[in-house]
């Protein structure tokens, strides 16, 4: 039977995707007794997570995200362990190759922070890169990275895993539930409004993703979060592929490939794509991607696409989600991820149940990421986004 909307709740989160999900579990962990997550699809994980490639690296410029990176992906070691349902973990590695000295110089003290903060990302030269990449050519390489923890994890299993834990927990998971608006009490949130009713609270959690701007305009913020389309296609069956072939980024180009299934799968952001809510496939965009992935791979003009997909980043000005507290009593928010929330996911559930439940982070301080940094013109830019 579907879920029915409680008419009260002592935390009502926002969006069903990876964000929510985590939030929504942490939340009932934490004790926190009657928690409400909406979601207007019919099935949770179906938005932005459920487009996305499934990455999960390390391999950050910032400290900030390597941290989060630290907490979270073990996080999703241990998935099987604490829910009931595995990851699907693959730690294929993330291999960045380098065709510009601007990034080489970039990448050089990327890795330098990250072995300092104890993240084992290695160094290669271009020889080294060559070797790792093939069948992928690249004879322009100048250097390179990889750090062979990175890799891939399946965003439906991921969010399965704390949905289920949510609800055996006491939270109502609601879908095909279209939030319409925020009631307040004078500066306090009093209720979400939706299609199937109202349900009064006075904490509420943003994690829409791509369309976290409206939800903040129902209580009076702007969030500097815009969405923009991305995306990708996988191959038919490709004999050649190494069973050791990595996640590959050929970073100035934004083009990467990895194994999927018998296949490739294979992306390329468009640097002129404008900001919108779009999710349809670019047949322009995808063809100029073709005709690049084929230069570096030659062995994808043999094969043909078995499916193709877009979906949509919600991107910040510095590349860094927005995560706290708000000026709104009661209003929360998780999201401006940037093309690499999914990941973040377990940790970033965890961190806000954290605020919501004690007033403080306890496990990592996530203050250099809450709404009022844009306040500031000297943003700390992650340069590490494709």
């Amino acid at each position: 039977m579907p879920t029915r909307l409680p008419a009260t709740a002592d935390a009502v989160i926002l969006g069903g995707g990876v964000m929510g999900a985590s939030t929504a579990y942490h939340l009932c962990k934490a004790g926190i007794q009657k928690v409400v997550l909406l979601e207007r699809e019919p099935f949770f994980g179906t938005g932005a997570t459920g487009r996305c490639a499934g990455g999960i690296r390390y391999q950050f410029n910032t400290e900030i995200n390597i941290r989060l990176s630290q907490i979270s992906l073990p996080m999703l070691d241990a998935l099987e362990e604490e829910t009931g349902i595995s990851a699907l973990i693959r730690k294929c590695g993330y291999l960045f190759v380098l065709t510009r000295e601007i990034d080489v110089e970039h990448f050089q003290k990327t890795v330098e922070l990250q072995n300092r903060l104890g993240v084992s990302t290695e160094w290669l030269d271009s020889q080294e890169v060559r070797k790792l990449a093939q069948p992928c050519f690249f004879e322009d390489a100048l250097a390179g990275c990889i750090n062979r923890e990175d890799g891939l994890a399946d965003p439906h299993s991921v969010v399965s895993a704390y949905i289920n834990a949510a609800k055996r927990l006491g939270a109502s998971c609601v879908t095909e539930c279209n939030v319409t608006g925020i009631e307040m009490d004078g500066e306090h949130i009093a209720a979400v409004q939706t299609n199937q009713g109202s349900v009064s609270t006075r904490i509420v959690v943003n994690a829409c993703g791509p369309w976290s701007q409206k939800p903040a305009s129902w209580v009076g913020l702007e969030l500097p979060v815009k969405p923009l389309r991305r995306q990708w296609l996988v191959t038919e069956g490709i004999t050649a592929i190494p069973e050791s072939f990595p996640f590959v980024i050929d970073f100035a180009q934004s083009l990467y490939f990895h194994s999927e299934g018998p296949g490739i799968l294979t992306g390329m952001s468009n640097p002129h794509e404008r900001f919108g809510e779009d999710q349809s496939i670019d047949p322009l965009w995808e063809e100029n991607h073709i005709e690049k992935a084929i230069q570096r791979m030659p062995l994808l003009g043999a094969t043909g696409i078995k499916a193709r997909q877009a979906g949509l980043y919600e991107v910040t000005p510095d590349a860094h989600p927005i995560v706290g507290k708000t000026p709104v009593d009661g209003f929360y928010v998780v999201t401006g991820f940037s093309g690499h929330g999914f990941m973040h996911g377990p940790v970033c559930g965890m961190l806000l149940s954290e605020l919501i439940s004690e007033g403080h982070t306890k496990s990592l301080d996530i203050s250099e990421l809450e709404l009022d940094r844009f306040e500031n013109s000297q943003l700390n830019r992650e340069y590490n986004v494709i």
